[in-house]
């Protein structure tokens, strides 16, 4: 029989929590389910842990928020579990990768570098670190090492901003609203004249150009579209619950009552509190 003297001791910190994931992952008596797993089939929990700390950010949930980054650190422990047995890595290599990482990309903290800089200076620094990092990769292409895991609108804004470092972009943001002026009249044509593959091809042309506006606006298209989604989803309560204080359903409204109450939804998030 294991020893689970470490397993059950709520002081064991994180020695305890690698070893819950080594015994889940025992061959021969962990968890059927969580044996099965590898990289691919638990990348999807990962990102979908980090959007659950996104979120209760956004939310401000504290304690929600320990939750969660307790869900998002056991995804790497899982990761790393797995590196151990395949071979590759394992967490200790994990945590000293990022810790060299850490100390080689702040020289102005633990190196003889001036902390006398500007934050551009900083940022600007930053870059120079991380572009020799991926030429000792062999990334050598501008685009290389931008994620394709990412979300779309993200690395849309990550790949025009390492366009934009050898000076493919566009000076103003006029230009930027012109482009997207163009991709939209292409787009209108496009649905009355071509193939869905075309449609689906010029609408993606149109949200590019529109991350690219983001960008030169300092907007981050990610987080301005989840915050219109929780404001859409926000007036439509309300507009549910407009509806069922008059005893109905939406199914049982129509787009004008609806569109109404939307309005009055609205005008009532602008009234002065």
């Amino acid at each position: 029989m294991p020893d689970d003297t470490l397993i059950h001791d709520p002081a064991g910190g994180l020695p305890r929590l690698l070893e819950i994931m080594r015994r889940l992952r025992d061959p021969d008596t962990g968890c059927p389910w969580d044996i099965e797993q590898d990289f691919d089939s638990i990348a999807p929990y990962t990102i979908e842990e980090s959007y659950e700390v996104a979120d209760a950010i956004a939310r401000k949930d504290w304690p929600e928020l320990e939750g969660e980054l307790g869900d998002l650190l056991l995804q790497t422990v899982y990761h790393t579990q797995m590196g151990a047995e395949a071979g590759l890595f394992d967490f200790e290599s994990v945590v000293k990768s990022v810790a060299d990482k850490m100390v080689a990309r702040h020289p102005h903290v633990f190196g003889d570098e001036s902390r006398d800089k500007s934050a551009e200076q900083q940022t600007a620094d930053w870059e120079k670190i991380k572009a020799a990092e991926r030429a000792g990769k062999a990334q050598e292409r501008t685009l290389d090492g931008v994620a394709t895991g990412l979300p779309a609108l993200t690395r849309a804004v990550k790949l025009q901003k390492r366009a934009a470092r050898v000076g493919f972009d566009w000076p103003e943001t006029t230009q930027v609203i012109a482009k997207i002026q163009e991709e939209a009249a292409e787009l209108v044509e496009a649905r009355d004249t071509l193939t869905q593959a075309e449609i689906d091809e010029e609408f993606g042309d149109l949200m590019f150009v529109m991350a690219n506006l983001g960008r030169h606006l300092g907007v981050d298209p990610e987080t301005a579209l989840r915050q219109a989604n929780a404001k859409f989803t926000r007036r439509f309560e309300g507009v549910e619950d407009a509806l069922a204080a008059r005893g109905k359903l939406p199914s049982e409204s129509n787009l004008a009552e609806m569109d109404s109450l939307w309005d009055a939804v609205k005008a009532g998030e602008k009234m002065p509190k």
